[in-house]
């Protein structure tokens, strides 16, 4: 068994979306590989920020990224395993890609109650608490604000159906 610590310097981001590991920052691995019947099991914590902007607000964040993984690179290719040692060597680089790629949030934000922005003037609703949202209509609604519901059913009576035909 071999236990090591190593920085992996990402030489492409690692994601494309509103937040990504940007290429050129590092991520800290703290690898065990151990030598199994089957093949070589490695074991790994991957440590590491991302950057990017919130999906509300658009101001730059920096998330942390922490990924576990365990994975067996099998000796014989015949067998029904993912990952093979090649050459007496294990290639960890898709794995660990994959394994940050999927951890990195769909839609990040700068904290949980992030209000966005503000729709009519785009500015920052948590610097600007004085914006009020404005109850704008929708146009294509229009035609629905002047119909008055019927006031002249109550929820006490009972209602039944008339049927328009005669049943034989």
């Amino acid at each position: 068994m071999y236990e090591r610590q190593i920085d992996i310097v990402v030489p492409d981001d690692l994601g494309e979306a509103l937040v990504a590991v940007k290429a050129g920052s590092t991520l800290e691995a703290d690898l065990r590989l151990e030598c199994i019947h089957e093949g070589i099991l490695v074991t790994a914590d991957v440590t590491g920020k991302a950057a990017g902007e919130c999906g509300r607000c658009l101001i730059d964040i920096e998330l942390p990224v922490r990924v576990h993984f365990v994975e067996l690179f099998a000796y014989d290719l015949d067998e029904a395993y993912e990952c093979a040692v090649q050459d007496d060597h294990v290639d960890l680089e898709p794995l660990i890609r994959d394994a940050v790629v999927l951890s990195l949030p769909f839609q990040p934000v700068c904290r949980r109650d992030c209000p966005g922005l503000d729709p009519e003037t785009g500015e920052r609703r948590a610097t600007s608490p004085e914006l009020e949202p404005s109850d704008v209509q929708d146009p294509r609604w229009s035609a629905l604000l002047e119909f008055q519901a019927s006031e002249s059913i109550s929820m006490d009576e009972d209602i039944q159906a008339v049927p328009d035909r005669e049943e034989k």
